[in-house]
């Protein structure tokens, strides 16, 4: 078994939980925030048998999509004016870990 986190932007989240429920993965959702841009997020939990990995971060990359975003910089110039810069924003960060124990009570 596999503990398997995936940090899934806002955005894309309710898509990701539709489709991991429809392949038949239960998860625990955990709201969360980005640290860069203080964005929401959702943190899937996940235990996964070892042979349905592929099928799971599968499922999290067709339903995860970065795009991009205008946010200010944070650094006014001379003139105080701040001007925004475009960054690019959502996508997932998926972590696979090895479980010892898991038990469903």
């Amino acid at each position: 078994m596999k503990l398997v986190f995936a940090i899934v932007n806002d955005d894309d989240s309710q898509a990701v939980s539709k489709a991991l429920l429809k392949a038949g993965f239960y998860a625990t959702k955990l709201a969360s925030t980005g640290s860069f841009l203080s964005a929401g997020n959702t943190t899937f939990l996940l235990c996964v048998e070892e042979n349905r990995i592929e099928n799971l971060i599968t499922i999290i990359r067709e339903k995860s999509h970065k795009r991009k975003k205008t946010v200010p910089n944070g650094i006014p110039v001379s003139s105080g004016i701040d001007f925004p810069v475009e960054v690019e924003v959502g996508g997932a960060i998926v972590f696979v870990t090895d479980i010892e124990r898991f038990e469903k009570i």
